[in-house]
This record gives C-alpha cells, sequence and structure tokens, in this order.
C-alpha cells in the first residue's frame, strides 16, 4: 500500500471499498479480490482488503478501536498494546498539575500518542515516513483526537525536546534485515534517541525488552512491563525520582521497585517459585524472593525455592514432588512409575532441548506434572512438580 492508494481510502469510494472488504473477513482471498475487482480498481481492492486483514489482526493489541483505525503491517507490529500506552500515559499524566504538552519524536502509527491524547495531553507527533504519518494522522481523526494531536513528517533529529513538557520517542527496531536488537541499529540510532533526551524536561523511551544495561543512561529509571505473564517492552523514564529499576505487571498494575534485596541460595524447599519476567529483566529477583520468603536453587539461576505457600502475582508457584540429578533413563522410568503422560517443559540454564526430550520421554499416562530443567549448585538436575496449584 503506498500514500496514494491510502490517501484513497479516506475518501467515501474507499470507506465504501473498505466496509465491503471489512464484510470479507475470512473469505477465501482470491475470491474476496474478484468480488471487490467488479466495482473498483486493483490499486483500490488491495489496498482495502490490506487494510481489513490488518484491522482484524489489530483486535488483540487495540480492542474495538481496531475497526476505525489505520494501520501498516510494520507499524502494527511495532506498535504498544493499547494496555501499555494507557500505563505510561498515567504515569506521565499523574504526577502533574495539568496535562503536559508532549512530542513524539517517532510516533508510527500512533498507538502511543493516541493514549496520550486520550488521558488529556496535547501531542506535537513527527514521523519519517509520509506514509506512516499519515496513517497516524488517520488514526486521531477516526478516534475523534484531531484537536489534540498534531502529526508531521521530519526527521526525529529535528524535534526540539526543549520546548514541550514531555519527549517521547520510539525508536524503530527494525533495518532491511528485520529486528534489530542492537541500539545503535535503532532508527534514529542510540546517539540520537540520547541527545534529544538530554535536552528534554522529561522523556520516556520506549525499547526492546532486552536492552543492554550499558545502553541506559545515567540517572534513568528502567521499566519493565508484562501483560499477562509476557514481557511486552521496557521504557527508560528521565525527570524522575525514585527507583532506578521498576517492574510492572498489566492488566493488574502491580509494581516492584528496587530495593536492594539479595537473594540467598539455599537447600531445595516444597515449593519452586517462577519470576515473572518483568523481575527478572529488572534484577529483581532478590525483591520477589523476598516476597516469598524463598531462597535461590542456583545463584545465577532465576528460580526461586521456598518452604511456604505464598501466593504474589510476581511469580508462578509449583509443589515439588521430586528432584533428582538429570538423567534421562531415571526421568523417564520416575514418569513411568508416576503414569505421567501429559507434561509441561520449563527450563532455565540447561542445555537440554525441550522437544527433544519430550520425544526421547515417550510418555504414557493420564496424570500431569510440570518438568523443570535447571542447574542446582551449578549440577544439571531435573524438579517434577505437582500441576493445579494457583498461579
Amino acid at each position: 500500500m503506498d500514500l496514494d492508494a491510502f490517501n484513497e481510502l479516506l475518501t467515501p469510494r474507499g470507506q465504501r471499498a473498505l466496509s465491503e472488504a471489512g464484510a470479507l473477513a475470512g473469505a477465501d482471498p482470491v475470491a474476496a479480490a474478484t468480488k471487490l475487482r467488479r466495482t473498483y480498481d486493483a490499486a483500490l481492492t488491495s489496498a482495502a482488503l490490506t487494510q481489513a486483514g490488518l484491522r482484524e489482526r489489530a483486535r488483540a493489541k487495540f480492542g474495538a478501536d481496531a475497526e476505525r483505525m489505520y494501520f501498516t503491517p510494520h507499524g502494527l507490529e511495532q506498535s504498544t498494546r493499547v494496555e501499555v500506552a494507557e500505563h505510561r500515559a498515567r504515569r506521565l499524566t499523574g504526577s502533574q498539575p495539568s496535562p503536559p504538552r508532549v512530542v513524539d519524536a517517532c510516533c508510527g502509527i500512533g498507538g502511543d500518542f493516541l493514549a496520550l491524547a486520550r488521558a488529556g495531553c496535547t501531542v506535537t507527533a513527527v514521523d519519517t515516513d509520509p506514509l506512516t504519518a499519515a496513517v497516524a494522522r488517520a488514526n486521531a481523526e477516526a478516534l475523534g483526537l484531531g484537536d489534540r494531536v498534531t502529526v508531521s513528517v521530519a526527521d526525529a533529529a529535528e524535534v526540539r525536546p526543549e520546548d514541550y513538557d514531555v519527549l517521547f520517542a520510539d525508536p524503530a527496531r527494525r533495518t532491511s534485515r528485520g529486528r534489530t536488537f542492537d541500539p545503535m541499529a535503532y532508527s534514529p540510532p542510540w546517539p540520537v534517541v540520547l541527545d534529544l533526551v538530554s535536552r528534554a524536561a522529561r522523556a520516556c523511551v520506549k525499547v526492546a525488552p532486552g536492552i543492554p544495561y550499558e545502553f541506559i543512561p545515567g540517572g534513568a529509571e528502567a521499566e519493565w512491563v508484562s501483560y499477562k505473564g509476557e514481557v511486552k517492552e521496557a521504557a527508560l523514564w528521565t525527570g524522575l525520582q525514585g527507583a532506578t529499576r521498576r517492574a510492572t505487571l498489566l492488566p493488574g498494575g502491580h509494581t516492584l521497585t528496587a530495593t536492594g534485596a539479595e537473594a540467598p541460595v539455599g537447600p531445595i524447599g516444597r515449593y519452586v517459585y517462577e519470576p515473572d519476567g518483568a523481575a527478572i529483566r529488572a534484577h529483581l529477583v532478590g525483591e520477589v524472593c523476598e516476597i516469598v520468603g524463598g531462597r535461590l536453587l542456583d545463584p545465577l539461576i532465576a528460580y526461586i525455592t521456598g518452604d511456604d505457600a505464598i501466593d504474589t502475582p510476581w511469580a508462578r508457584r509449583y509443589e515439588i514432588s521430586d528432584a533428582l540429578p538429570f538423567s534421562l533413563k531415571k526421568l523417564r522410568a520416575l514418569l513411568r512409575e508416576r503414569k505421567i503422560g501429559n507434561v509441561t517443559i520449563k527450563k532455565r540454564g540447561s542445555a537440554v532441548d525441550i522437544e527433544r526430550l519430550r520425544s526421547d520421554l515417550r510418555l504414557n499416562g493420564e496424570e500431569s506434572a510440570v518438568i523443570i530443567l535447571t542447574r542446582i549448585l551449578d549440577k544439571p538436575s531435573v524438579i517434577i512438580c505437582n500441576t493445579g496449584l494457583p498461579a
């Protein structure tokens, strides 16, 4: 889809084509295209079907709003889930006497500035790609936020963050070869992002969850966000006072910050706790240990063991039935003895291939178990847990 085709989608004729394409969702692609071509030219047919397909995929991130929004494939892939964007908007506006003026330096399709505008912010947004900027502008209008958002085509390096209360930046993490995990390959590159941040009174920069710690600017708070148990992204905050590392769980809104707690190492107990990935990324395993009154099985592995059943959103708890040095023969024999035929296999700090192990176990039985492959005091080990305990 090019800019001309997208602009035609916004016309009355284009809206009719898009509505008809939406009604054909799930139909055979060839049949759908053939039907639309009876009324519309090839370019508009393609644009309408593409947009209808993207809207269908976008429901998982944007809910009911997806039916009115516009997308590009890359824009949808990199866009922020609405719950995460709303969380950030609350943080940006919660401590302010009035909604701040925000500049969104790499707005993409607008997922973040939509949440900011709904929170009352006035947003100036830019993107280097004319099509992406047009899509973002259309999204602001479609959701009734056009009076709070201004979108233009510009390079992020040209933005003057000192003219606003807050800088928001979501640098693109894709290259011609696909997704990149190297901040120096972001667009704009990391030095440009850091220059913008250095000139901003307050800033929030969305980054990949795996960002190396050495790229986090001094004095910034790094926050990792998990949604329904899956780490979605990280954000770097400047101009704040308080924690330097934070983990947040959504949709519950639970937050854990660094206290300096150190995790002890000790013998295996009755339970094993698997910390949420956001806590692990934020190096807050010691804090989770403190919550459950537990200890690490190995000083370098983020599995916690404890003697008491503590309910916490920060870790899944499993009751241990057996723990032994890893041996395929002994593990297979034990599972057969227990009539275990259905297993969930987890691993951390283990080189064992899970799918190959599942095949080699040749499971047969009606019972279920959770198998954890890990190291205990640097020795390859396997822990067998009962199923059915609360998360």
